[in-house]
């Protein structure tokens, strides 16, 4: 094949890497940050819009228990960051939830955690490209129509980043992370300020603005539901908190303890800026209704919004309260928001690949996405997330109203079910330590896992007694088939490995050892591969050696004979009969025919093939070739063996002429000269 590939290869990944180059793509805390934590971060982006969204359900006047729904959405999410902290130091493997859960509850908890958090990150990747989509595509027409194919080109994009490698990508995503965290922070401190010291009065562009309810004068029941439901959808905030235990390997030393650092900041800095935006959203007045509505239940002057009507997001809608709409701070916290979102599926391309590594490791995905790439970043794990997110992106249409009715689900499966297997880890090493020093901070510990998990298990049951109808059914089917796919994958690496093992004491199974060996090479014409491929299969000593060639036309199979008796070649020439033209079969036939008069035999089979060196030549021959050796390889007894014989062709992609020697394939090619007479 031409080196055209590999070229743009190494253009987009860059050159491969030395495995003893992997401590150097370790990660120190200011790269894993932004690394680890845009997908967390960039939640606030849609979090707590998404919680005034579901109340306005219900009429604006729900919207004064949003301070309370907050609350407990950042109390869930303190809970959880104290809880993995615990977790990056008891399993620091990389692991993250599938060996907590695994270890400590057994390999079906483990694989229900495995298959949930695979199914969540290929929905953080679609959903975050998407949102992202969304907000360019506010102030860019072009990006609005072609939403879909915009937030696949962005997935495309981020896919090339991170096959460049751990290291490289962090680095190239660290500035953006960097500056949504200080254009948040600081939009949020200047707007406390505002009201606070100065006293200014802040107004949202929706101030005004009146949502018609579609449900009014709910009481009871319902209510209770619209609000567990705001409290749902605001839990998308927690997101992207179990890539660290899962990105542990990833930190320098001491891992643990930078891992946990990182969580911590991680933490801090998403609460700060989920507190600080829902509160001076409802300080200065925003209003935001359903997507699907809001042409009809917005009122502006009295009269519905309208089909034309552009509903700005939370942070847009705060930076114009807080910074004037259209000043230059306010298209900065556009722009970055934009870009976090975009790359807050970097959180997933870092986690995905690790978790399908040690999956892949124990079985239960394919063995090629243990291996590492040229970048030393797991390369084939990648381009699946990659591939997964594309596609639901574009069977939702980019719709970020319906892909995050998808989302959350999965990783709160995975957070309840962890923290129950921490709280059975330290329960276990309590029974048999005996240190009171030791045993405070187990019973600690366990203390916090023990009430994380009852607070994730709650709101697992609010998320799906709340989305269950609106989507999250889908996410409830994916999981058990991918659940029983990653079963059926180690019952069959479980079965080859039972099928392959060499029992103990023995070299060789004596009974293994072929009574003779039946040699056949398959000639097409008489030319140097065949003469290579006979004089080969000389070389191996055979039993018997015969070559075989297939009847198609009549008169060019007694021209092969006559040619090959006036040779004299000493090896007997069978033809076999096809009437129906086909070359294959009857190949095939006289092989089993030998197998069943010698059972205890070994059937040999080599076949001549052009080694060629342009891409298009590979069109051109070994097609008959490739479809033979397919079928061969399924009969027992039978031996395939290829003898390549190079073109000239060949010798471009070698770099340098392969010198004559007994073992090469053909002469060194020497150009004719003016005076030689070339016969045709």
């Amino acid at each position: 094949m031409s080196k055209v590939p590999d070229l743009v290869k190494r253009l987009l990944v860059g050159r491969a890497l030395r495995s003893t180059a992997l401590h150097h793509q370790l990660l120190p805390k200011r790269v894993a940050l932004p690394v680890f934590a845009s997908d967390a971060l960039s939640s606030v982006a849609y979090a707590p819009q998404e919680i005034l969204v579901i109340l306005s359900i219900g009429g604006v006047g729900l919207y004064s228990v949003s301070p309370w729904v907050a609350a407990g959405v950042v109390l869930v999410m303190l809970t959880v960051v104290a809880s993995y902290r615990q977790n990056v130091h008891a399993y620091p493997s990389g692991g993250g939830d599938y060996e907590v859960a695994t270890t400590n509850l057994g390999p079906t908890a483990g694989l229900t955690v495995a298959s949930a958090l695979l199914v969540d990150y290929v929905l953080t990747v679609a959903v975050s490209v998407a949102n992202g989509a969304d907000y360019v595509g506010a102030t860019i027409p072009f990006v609005a129509e072609h939403r879909p194919l915009v937030a696949v080109a962005i997935v495309a994009l981020l896919t090339v980043m991170n096959l460049r490698g751990i290291r490289e990508s962090g680095v190239a995503f660290a500035v953006p992370t960097y500056a949504f965290m200080i254009a948040v922070v600081g939009m949020v401190a200047w707007g406390l300020f505002r009201l606070v010291v100065l006293g200014d009065e802040l107004r949202a562009p929706t101030a005004d603005y009146r949502i018609l309810g579609e449900q009014a004068d709910l009481a009871g029941f319902a209510m209770a539901f619209l609000v567990l439901r705001a409290f749902s959808s605001g839990c998308a905030a927690l997101t992207g908190v179990e890539a660290i235990s899962n990105g542990v390997p990833a930190f320098r030393k001491p891992k643990s303890k930078n891992a946990a650092t990182t969580l911590l900041m991680m933490g801090l800095i998403a609460v700060t800026m989920f507190s600080g935006i829902i509160f001076l959203g409802l300080k200065s007045g925003v209003k935001l209704a359903d997507p699907a509505i809001v042409a009809s239940n917005v009122i502006i002057n009295g009269h519905p919004a309208g089909s034309d009507y552009y509903q700005q997001p939370i942070i847009a809608q705060v930076a114009s309260a807080v910074f004037g709409d259209g000043s230059f701070l306010f298209v900065v916290i556009a722009a970055v928001t934009a870009l976090i979102l975009f790359l807050a599926a970097n959180t997933a391309f870092n986690g995905f690949p690790v978790l399908g590594s040690i999956l892949a490791q124990d079985r239960y995905l394919p063995r090629q996405l243990h291996t590492r790439g040229d970048r030393l970043a797991f390369s084939n794990g990648i381009v699946i997330l990659a591939a997964g997110a594309c596609l639901l992106i574009w069977a939702f249409n980019a719709d970020v109203s319906k892909l995050l009715n998808l989302y959350i689900v999965g990783v709160f499966v995975s957070f309840t079910l962890s923290q129950i297997g921490m709280v059975r880890h330290w329960t276990r090493h309590l029974k048999t330590e005996t240190d009171a020093k030791a045993r405070f901070h187990m019973v600690r510990s366990r203390v916090i896992n023990g009430f994380g998990a009852v607070m994730t298990g709650l709101v697992l049951v609010v998320v799906l007694a709340t989305k269950f109808t609106h989507g999250a059914y889908i996410v409830c089917v994916a999981m058990p088939v991918l659940f029983l796919m990653m079963k059926g994958i180690r019952r069959h690496y479980d079965r080859v490995a039972e099928e392959l093992a060499a029992p103990e004491g023995h070299e060789a199974d004596e009974s293994l050892l072929p009574a003779r060996n039946h040699a056949i090479v398959l000639v097409s014409k008489i030319h140097k591969p065949t003469l290579r491929a006979l004089a080969y299969a000389r070389a191996t000593r055979p039993s018997s050696l015969e070559a075989v060639t297939v009847s198609v036309d009549a008169d060019e199979a007694n021209r092969l004979r006559e040619e090959w008796d006036r040779r004299g070649i000493g090896v007997p020439l069978k033809i076999l009969d096809s009437p129906y033209r086909e070359i294959t079969g009857p190949v095939l036939e006289y092989v089993k025919s030998l197998r069943r008069r010698s059972p205890r035999d070994v059937v040999t089979v080599y076949i001549p093939e052009y080694v060629v060196g342009r891409w298009w030549e590979h069109l051109l021959h070994n097609q008959s070739a490739l479809r033979l050796k397919g079928r061969l390889l399924f009969k027992p007894g039978v031996m395939v063996t290829s003898v390549p014989f190079q073109l000239a062709s060949s010798d471009r992609l070698k770099g340098r002429r392969e010198p004559s020697a007994p073992g090469a394939s053909r002469r060194s090619y020497q150009p004719p000269s003016k005076n030689t007479q070339v016969k045709a």
